[in-house]
């Protein structure tokens, strides 16, 4: 590979793609004398939910606030169990404890990094209520199988699909096979709000009691309360949450929205030209898009043969940082942080799969206003440090 010049400023780890019509979009709805959940997050549902092809979308202030809508909507709480995957961020457990339910750490698979469906069947038990898939990187899990095995034991499914908008599992979107999916729409997503996600459901009570409770559990929002044909009188039907999205990120989420199958195509051709440029790197496991799934290429996560190097991976990273290059790990597996070891009295060795992964994996920069040449130039100094440092 013909040597690429080194770039004059740090080549960031992610970036927001904001165009200017996306800019005069959020300026009109400031000027328009309505900013926070209105008819611009009505339309960003309405929209969100013909490009997923769901029943129902309820736009959210996050996607941790998504799932936690769809823990409480399907009545989880004290006594069940939620099996889930711990390489995830820890808001996927969080919702879970926030119910008073207990999270039910399972290993991956190597392949893909997401949850093992045969980790999943050995963990259930009585008190299993649901099953929680989290599509690592924008690779969907298996969820023919996953769903298939919480059909026979009558668990529900929610998806973590915070990095999976697009995303697609055997010519279905993620976002319309399991019971209810949160998708996020925070600042490093395919697409972003800024702060911001969105519960999808097919099920008409789950859409209901989840609309109720994103908004205080009050009958009525302020939009419909205020409007020309609105009455001021609401009733409080539930003890719910503060968790709707304004109208100020639903105008960014519409202009994201329509760029979004540009997004995934260009993130593919990024993904494939970085495989291509690791290929002479046997040190460096690329990552694969499995048979019958679209990856929406939210990450691009190699895993190193530390067996075969003389240094780690952190150390790794250390020296693509010292080359201007931002990088990050997805993630440091929850069993292993302090809350979850301590109070759930999880050890290391518990998920040697997991385990295994995470001291191996690097999420390379990806994003949309990368070049060729930034490509290049990380690939470029991957195959140089593996070189350097090969036993």
């Amino acid at each position: 590979m013909e040597k690429e010049p080194a770039p004059t400023e740090f080549l960031p780890f992610c970036k927001p793609d904001i165009s200017e019509d996306a800019i005069a979009a959020v300026a009109q709805v400031l000027r328009s004398g309505w900013l926070t959940a209105g008819p611009k997050t009505a339309e960003f549902e309405q929209r969100f939910r013909e490009y997923i092809g769901s029943r129902h979308a309820i736009a959210t202030s996050s996607g941790t606030a998504a799932l936690h809508l769809a823990i409480a909507a399907l009545g989880i709480g004290e006594g069940d169990e939620v099996i889930t995957s711990s390489l995830t961020f820890c808001a996927t457990a969080h919702v879970i404890v926030h119910e008073r339910a207990t999270p039910v750490f399972v290993d991956v698979r190597a392949s893909d990094y997401n949850i093992d469906p045969d980790a999943i069947r050995a963990r259930i038990t009585p008190r299993t209520k649901a099953v929680m898939p989290v599509h690592i990187a924008g690779h969907s899990c298996a969820m023919p199988e996953i769903m298939a095995l919480a059909r026979e034991h009558n668990l529900h499914v929610i998806e973590d699909a915070a990095h999976a908008v697009g995303t697609q599992c055997h010519g279905r979107s993620v976002g319309t096979i399991g019971d209810a999916t949160a998708f996020s729409f925070y600042a490093t997503k395919n697409i972003t709000t800024a702060e911001g996600g969105m519960l999808t459901t097919n099920d008409d009570g789950i859409a209901e009691r989840a609309q109720l409770l994103s908004q205080h559990g009050i009958d009525r929002d302020a939009w419909h309360r205020t409007t020309e044909h609105g009455s001021w009188y609401y009733e409080v039907r539930a003890a719910g949450y503060k968790y709707n999205m304004s109208d100020v990120q639903a105008a960014l989420g519409l202009d994201q929205l329509n760029r979004l199958e540009d997004f995934i195509a260009k993130r593919r051709q990024l993904a494939a030209r970085y495989t291509e440029r690791l290929r002479d790197a046997p040190e460096i496991t690329a990552p694969k898009e499995a048979a019958g799934i679209r990856h929406a290429w939210h990450l691009y996560i190699i895993s190193l043969d530390t067996d075969a190097l003389r240094i780690n991976r952190d150390q790794f990273i250390a020296a693509l940082q010292e080359r201007k290059i931002g990088t990050s790990v997805h993630f440091i597996p929850l069993h292993l942080q302090p809350y979850y070891r301590d109070v759930y009295g999880y050890r290391p060795g518990d998920l040697p799969v997991t385990e295994s992964v995470y001291e191996r994996i690097v999420s390379l920069p990806l994003y949309t206003q990368m070049t060729n040449g930034d490509v290049d130039y990380v690939a470029q100094a991957v195959c140089e440090i593996v070189a350097r440092h090969r036993r």
